[in-house]
């Protein structure tokens, strides 16, 4: 079947970057004014508020994630770099989609978050400790190079069972794989694409052939050791799967604790000192982080059968996206929802991750990531500042989670 994939980015239509980076008054605007909104251009209808969101996102009989549209770009169109069958569960409504993801989650357990927590302090604290020497000569480092950039890559390379020193292949990759286009660059685009899947294809492959016969404590032993219903990974699928789980793994975190630094610089300067005299709010602002930071947080269905549950008449095979990150900031859920605020009691019901069947697998790793990485620099910096000469809109770069910050240069105290 033929899929259509829709420029989501069209329908805000935003003239500079950093308006992308922090889409805060468009969906302040959609809210209260379009909040189920029909966009010609793309023949779609968006949804903003918090329970339609919901509604959308979790009641697949009357909005389903298969269909011949999408606004999902990943992966390159040539063998090396497609989505397995097996991994097409994203497009499957229950009960199918529960088979295919029970495969891809014996990845996920609550016993491999518990053995991974260790492996990850130790690849942060490394990387605090290069940070903590350089700013021995320099105060001042790039937060993105030196810590958010590379973290989710080391430890996504760690916990699949790779030589961490591969890493930076890995953010290479990632950031070709999981680019987005549009129509005017969309044939230069694929090729770099085509040419990043097959590199990672070739790299990986004799991995997991040689996990298969001794396999380890890792995601691609997991993968291959993973059965439901007599059905297997072969080592091709867990080569192409992986390829899927890492660009899932790395921008997002990586988009996460950069932007979430940015507030602590630029949006609310006590935010620093807060977590300083109470490090227990570290968990309260990761989660106040993911509702009121992540952008652009979004997922697309396609209508099961003629409704009117959004208010709206929708027909038959139309496309809903659902904007989460809008939902996130809806006053009727959040009070003062346009306020940065690490001591809100109840964001831990932001939607970033969505909700219902197809919440995202990977969303117990990235809070540990992030928790466990502002925990670790918070304890060992008493203070972060301002580099006087850094300009937002020049330091942004298109991203699969939206713009995301190429650099963020700041001075650190010890």
């Amino acid at each position: 079947m033929n899929v259509e994939v829709v420029s989501a980015a069209a329908i805000p239509n935003f003239k500079t970057k950093s308006e992308e980076f922090f889409p805060i008054q468009w969906y302040r605007n959609m809210l209260e004014e379009n909040p189920v909104f029909y966009h010609e251009e793309t023949n779609s209808w968006n949804v903003f508020g918090y329970n339609h969101v919901k509604k959308v996102l979790s009641d697949h009989k009357l909005f389903s994630s298969g269909g011949n549209r999408t606004i999902v770009q990943v992966g390159a169109n040539n063998k090396e770099g497609s989505v397995p069958k097996k991994l097409r569960f994203l497009d499957m409504d229950p009960p199918q989609h529960q088979k295919y993801r029970s495969l891809v989650s014996a990845a996920f357990t609550p016993r491999s978050l518990t053995s991974w927590e260790p492996r990850i302090q130790q690849v942060i604290t490394e990387l605090v400790n290069k940070i903590e020497d350089k700013a021995t000569n320099h105060s001042m480092i790039d937060i993105v190079e030196s810590y958010a950039g590379p973290l989710p890559s080391m430890v996504m390379a760690d916990i699949m069972g790779v030589p961490v020193e591969d890493s930076h292949l890995f953010k290479n990759w990632v950031d070709i794989l999981f680019q987005p286009f549009n129509k005017e660059n969309e044939e230069e685009v694929q090729i770099q694409k085509q040419n990043a899947a097959k590199e990672y294809y070739q790299h990986i492959y004799p991995i997991v052939e040689r996990k298969r016969l001794n396999p380890g404590d890792d995601i691609i032993s997991d993968l291959i050791s993973a059965e439901v219903e007599n059905e297997k990974f072969t080592d091709d699928e867990v080569v192409r799967t992986t390829m899927q789980l890492l660009g899932a793994g790395i921008e997002t975190t990586s988009h996460l604790i950069s932007s979430a630094f940015y507030s602590m610089l630029y949006e609310d300067t006590s935010i620093y000192q807060q977590l300083k005299q109470d490090p227990e709010l570290v968990d309260n602002m990761v989660e106040e982080m993911l509702r009121y930071r992540f952008h652009i947080s979004k997922r697309h269905r396609n209508v099961k059968e003629d409704n009117d549950v959004l208010g709206v008449k929708m027909k038959k095979g139309d496309l809903v996206i659902a904007w989460m990150s809008a939902a996130n900031v809806d006053g009727e859920v959040f009070e003062n929802s346009y306020k940065l605020d690490i001591t809100r009691k109840n964001n831990k019901k932001n939607l970033t991750f969505g909700i219902g069947p197809h919440f995202c697998l990977g969303a117990p790793l990235a809070r540990m990531e992030a928790k466990i990485a502002f925990s670790t620099f918070i304890e060992r910096f008493s203070e972060i500042r301002q580099e006087p000469s850094f300009t937002l809109e020049e330091n942004l770069a298109p991203s699969a989670p939206g713009q995301s910050l190429i650099r963020l240069p700041l001075h650190v105290i010890r």
